[in-house]
């Protein structure tokens, strides 16, 4: 996921990517893959992120317009290299685009997917990636909020929304019935740390935080994060 950071002030154009969340049933309920990126990346390094990554000129077809289909076979190629773990494209299910907001340096366009694992055993590539672990949603949030982990907002957002879920195919047909919504955080200082506002949000185009009305955001403080979806 390496990229070159531009000249201060200037916007970058967001490189296209894709990445898939793993799950599996585990004894005590729903488990969730996360990977530890190598600390000395540019992008994002020590964070605990989902398999995934740039995508390739080896994921398109000859021909093929279709790009959802290449965002696919770039999250499960990706699977296999960090993580050493095979997956059907077909078999992913579509979550949602996010984008890194604007002010950064290095931008991406990452489409997210689920997907269950098999049983076979995780090997991460010793590169970029330098660990794994598998952890009920609910306890990668208190790892987070101990940190114990350090989450970008999809790898927070995301798993808040998967802790409502005991089982691989509760979690899937809850992903099948969400909106497949486009993020774009814009970022504000808030007493206590920061918040990124996404579009539903009714501070979002005026740039307000205190506002009356629909609520999209996460909320990135220092005493604990929360995402709060309400619209």
């Amino acid at each position: 996921m390496a990229s070159k950071a531009s000249a201060p002030g200037k916007i970058v154009e967001p490189q296209p990517a894709a990445s898939v969340v793993l799950l599996r049933d585990g004894e005590s309920g729903l488990e969730i893959l996360y990977l530890r990126r190598s600390p000395d990346l540019k992008f994002m390094g020590g964070y605990w992120v989902f398999p995934g990554g740039r995508i390739d000129p080896g994921d398109h077809l000859d021909g093929d317009p279709d790009e959802l289909g290449v965002a696919r076979r770039a999250a499960a190629r990706e699977a296999h290299e960090e993580a050493g773990v095979t997956i059907d494209p077909t078999s992913l299910h579509l979550v949602c685009q996010w984008t890194t907001p604007t002010a950064s340096p290095i931008r991406f366009a990452t489409w997210f997917f689920a997907a269950e694992a098999d049983r076979t055993p995780v090997r991460v590539d010793g590169g970029e990636i330098h660990a794994h672990q598998w952890r009920r949603p609910e306890e990668a949030l208190v790892a987070h909020r101990e940190g114990d982990l350090q989450f970008a907002n999809p790898t927070f957002a995301l798993t808040t929304r998967l802790a409502e879920h005991t089982t691989v195919d509760d979690a899937l047909a809850a992903v099948d019935a969400w909106p497949v919504e486009q993020m774009l955080g814009r970022i504000l200082p808030v007493e206590g740390g920061r918040v990124a506002l996404y579009a539903e949000d009714c501070g979002y185009a005026s740039r307000t935080v205190a506002c009356a009305g629909p609520r999209h955001r996460v909320w990135m403080l220092d005493d604990g994060w929360r995402y709060e979806r309400a619209f």
